[in-house]
């Protein structure tokens, strides 16, 4: 199978002791490409050096995680904004609002994601967009923002029905993950109602584990299980998941050259 993860750490230092076999594990699995987005200014370096060691399996992004907008926020951008010159990145991520972890910089995740979504227009590219406890007001800016030029994915999507039709009627896509296979992640009641056309393949690793193996690092290489849980609810095979989030994947990072 070739399956894509849309959205991975890999270069976390979780991985540091092991990461040769887990990249071999991914292949393995079917997983092809890792697209990694970049959270600060200190996960560039590791991400670059994943990016050169695997080539065309590690894919970077560009952007600041909302978690990580201080009152600094500008001087980080500032760089990101150089690098962003200096050569290409398949989209402009993590970026946007979260409001579960610390609320002080509400105000300065708006503006840092508001200056990123317009680095995005200008270089015509895609954005993946957190939006923890901050669905509807992600939602909200996207769609002030929307002229038919901006895309990207809903990353970690575990909102309603009303959310998802949202996302995709402004064109973007949601990012499925983990949260397909939990018990109470809801998703089993959004999924069977949208289908696949908007739907691509991520596991936010090393984070937010599929079952079985829930609560423990996550990994690239479960993206099948994931595909198979979501089969379940569409009555289709996992193949079948597989073969179309990945043309979803490709063709939304369709810009990016390797």
């Amino acid at each position: 199978m070739n399956f894509i993860d849309t959205h991975a750490h890999i270069y976390s230092a979780k991985f540091d002791d092991d990461r040769d076999q887990v990249i071999k594990d991914i292949l393995e699995s079917g997983v092809s490409r890792v697209y990694m987005p970049n959270v600060d200014l200190e996960s560039i370096a590791a991400m670059f050096a994943c990016e050169e060691k695997y080539p065309g399996v590690c894919i970077p992004m560009m952007g600041l995680h909302p978690c990580d907008v201080k009152a600094d926020f500008e001087s980080q951008l500032k760089v990101m904004a150089e690098w962003l010159e200096k050569r290409p990145f398949a989209a402009i991520g993590e970026i946007g609002l979260d409001l579960y972890w610390d609320k002080t910089f509400f105000e300065q995740q708006k503006a840092a994601l508001q200056i990123q979504i317009n680095w995005a227009k200008s270089k015509n590219l895609p954005i993946v967009l957190h939006c923890r406890e901050s669905m509807d007001e992600t939602i909200e800016i996207v769609r002030s923002n929307q002229d038919g030029s901006l895309r990207g994915i809903f990353h970690c999507f575990n909102g309603n029905l009303s959310q998802a039709k949202a996302i995709i009627e402004m064109g973007f896509l949601l990012g499925i993950g983990g949260v397909a296979t939990y018990k109470n992640g809801g998703l089993e009641k959004v999924i069977p109602e949208i289908g696949l056309d908007h739907l691509v393949l991520e596991t936010d690793a090393p984070y937010l584990a599929p079952v079985p193996f829930r609560g423990k690092r996550n990994s690239p290489a479960y993206i099948p299980f994931i595909a198979e849980k979501i089969g379940d609810y569409l009555q289709l095979s996992k193949e079948e998941v597989g073969s179309k989030t990945t043309e979803n994947a490709l063709n939304l990072f369709k810009d990016f050259k390797l």
